[in-house]
């Protein structure tokens, strides 16, 4: 039997095809369109793509997205102007702004992002009356028009928007105040920073009154 002289040639064969395996195969000739079957791009998992709307991770090392200075203005949160209505406020936004609703028709409520994990966005879209009326920020990555943050002093808040703050006690933090800032291009919103006791800002917020001035929030 000649079974014994097949086992070299099978390896030599194999050998030749692991060969041509690692090279790269030549150019195949080019098949007129026409004539070349279309193949169907196979879908990757779910999970796999990101998602096009989420916004970048800030500065601050944490998963919570930045916004862009020059995206809280006077007028609103980018192309959703103060007026509008809570759609435009979450396709300006273009990420997860929760559920909530109002508890009455036309009530006040937030729209806020959820957190992810320890981080937290700290920013929230006021609606009342079925309308984007308000801004509320408490986290130092976020820059208010004008340039004001929190963490400044009250000091450099009044440096930054000289002859244009407005000076209260807070109603409720003894020693601390409320530094409300008249919009420069003459519309009626106003920004307004919180201090604490020792004259730091905690938060601020923008936007139209009467809304801008509830120190409760929505109550």
């Amino acid at each position: 039997m000649h079974f014994h002289r097949a086992l070299p040639a099978i390896a030599v064969l194999s050998l030749a095809l692991a060969a041509c395996q690692r090279d790269e195969a030549p150019p195949a000739e080019p098949v007129p369109a026409a004539s070349a079957p279309a193949v169907a791009a196979e879908p990757a998992p779910p999970g796999d793509q990101p998602d096009a709307h989420v916004p970048p991770a800030n500065a601050m090392g944490t998963n919570v997205p930045e916004v862009v200075d020059g995206v809280v203005t006077f007028q609103g949160f980018g192309p959703a102007a103060f007026g509008s209505d809570a759609e435009q406020v979450r396709m300006a936004w273009g990420n997860d702004l929760g559920d909530a609703k109002p508890s009455e028709p036309g009530g006040c409520y937030y729209l806020t992002p959820p957190p992810m994990g320890t981080a937290r966005y700290d920013i929230g879209f006021m609606i009342e009356g079925d309308r984007f009326s308000r801004i509320d920020v408490g986290n130092d990555g976020y820059t208010a028009p004008g340039g004001g943050k929190v963490g400044m002093e009250r000091a450099e808040i009044e440096r930054l928007y000289a002859g244009r703050v407005e000076a209260s006690p807070h109603k409720y933090v003894e020693g601390a105040h409320t530094l409300r800032v008249t919009d420069t291009g003459g519309g009626n919103a106003a920004l307004v920073f919180e201090t604490d006791a020792a004259g730091k800002v905690t938060g601020w917020r923008i936007g139209v009154p009467p809304q801008v001035d509830y120190v409760e929030r929505c109550g």
